[in-house]
């Protein structure tokens, strides 16, 4: 009886006869999407790919489906790399997908329309989310090739127009199977790096192929949760991408993304010189002012000390006049107390005075004599305060009082 072999023992020797095959190891097959699934649990892709005669089954896992930059549908042609073999515990033929990617325009439009609809019902590309970018920027992050003609642009607009700014490059791939995760890094490390205060990512032209990495929404939800404003220069003015779309602002070229990022020097010049001719002009007006309010100012400063001299010789004569009257006042109130000093004095001395107190005054000839000077027989006028009498002098006698002598006389 012939040796016999389980179906388990056969289906391994068909995987490992294909594994060995070396064109099967290695493969890109197009084909359009049918039946394609995404399992709710697992997250792996189902589908099959067919064309006009034939189709196989397909798989891709999580891990490589989590790393497609579309989203694919049933209709859609698809380029599907990755390798065949034999699924042992069913023995179906079947196709891994590593990576898969639209092909022809058709498909990437499909793809691409998809993407926009799914990426704008959530608002991420409302223009309310558009942040404007900083006037005089101090640093700039670009994230494309170091090789590639986009960063020789790129360098050579900013050195024109405003060297002032430091570029800070992130090197990236921008085409290829690594283009997409390259790009996401580092646009992840410029937003983490505190010295660009906007991100510039952008490349060079391109087919449609070589350019489709930047419909990746991996990519577009990177540049939309940025802290920092993101510009977007891929391709040509008429190339499209979906990053275009959620970065802050778009531009048609690398060039004229350069241009949009900073300043003209040359127009900030122009600027600076017509405000310095208007800062002259103004200060010659502020100085004509000024001259004429300081002429004024001098005239009505000459006018106040004028005023303030007149105001100071009113308070000197005024000063003058008081202290003259109390002069006037003190010396009249001295004059009166002298006057009245020597009227009372006067008025002691006054010999009629002395008459009314019962005395008399001797007279001869109109003239007052003293006893002592009288002689006998003479002929004497006694005058009292209200009578005269004519008397004869009889005798003198001196008299003694004290020590002293005075004379008497007796009289007829």
């Amino acid at each position: 009886m012939a040796d016999f072999i389980n179906v388990t023992t056969l289906n391994r020797l068909a995987k490992q006869t294909l594994t060995q095959c070396d064109p099967l190891n290695d493969l890109i097959v197009c084909g359009e999407l049918s039946g394609f699934t995404r399992h709710y649990k697992s997250g792996h892709l189902y589908f099959t790919l067919k064309d006009e005669t034939a189709s196989v089954k397909g798989v891709m896992f999580r891990s490589q489906a989590r790393l497609l930059n579309f989203e694919p549908q049933n209709g859609m042609q698809v380029l599907a790399y990755g390798h065949a073999t034999i699924y042992e515990r069913d023995g179906a033929f079947q196709l891994y997908a590593d990576y898969m990617r639209p092909f022809g325009a058709g498909a990437a439009q499909m793809a691409f329309d998809a993407l926009y609809k799914k990426l704008e019902a959530e608002g991420l590309f409302a223009p309310e989310r558009k942040r404007p970018l900083p006037a005089v920027p101090h640093c700039i992050g670009v994230v494309t090739s170091k090789t590639g003609a986009a960063w020789q642009d790129v360098q050579n607009v900013i050195r024109r127009r405003w060297p002032m700014v430091r570029l800070l490059l992130a090197p990236v791939t921008v085409q290829g199977l690594e283009a997409e995760s390259s790009i996401i890094a580092g646009i992840l490390a410029l937003d983490r790096d505190p010295r660009p205060d906007l991100i510039l990512v952008t490349r060079g032209g391109g087919s449609k192929e070589d350019l489709w990495v930047f419909n990746s929404e991996r990519i577009a939800r990177a540049a939309a949760a940025c802290r920092k404003p993101v510009v977007s220069a891929v391709g040509h003015e008429i190339d499209t991408s979906i990053l275009d779309h959620v970065a802050d602002l778009r531009a048609p070229t690398p060039s004229a993304a350069a241009e949009l990022c900073v300043p003209d020097r040359s127009e900030f010049l122009q600027k600076i010189a017509v405000l310095q001719e208007n800062i002259q002009k103004n200060m010659q007006n502020r100085l004509r002012i000024c001259y004429n309010k300081f002429t004024m100012a001098a005239v009505e400063q000459g006018r106040q000390s004028q005023h303030r001299k007149l105001e100071r010789c009113r308070r000197e004569l005024n000063l003058t006049i008081q202290t003259a009257q109390q002069t006037g006042r003190y010396r009249t109130r001295q004059a009166q107390n002298a006057l009245q000093a020597a009227a009372a004095l006067a008025h002691s001395l006054n010999p009629y005075g002395v008459l009314a107190r019962g005395y008399t005054v001797v007279t001869c000839g109109g003239t007052v004599q003293a006893v002592e000077t009288l002689r006998a027989g003479q002929q004497i006028l006694l005058r009292g305060a209200n009578a005269e009498a004519d008397c004869t002098v009889h005798a003198v006698r001196e008299l003694k009082q004290g020590g002293t002598k005075d004379a008497a006389a007796e009289i007829i």
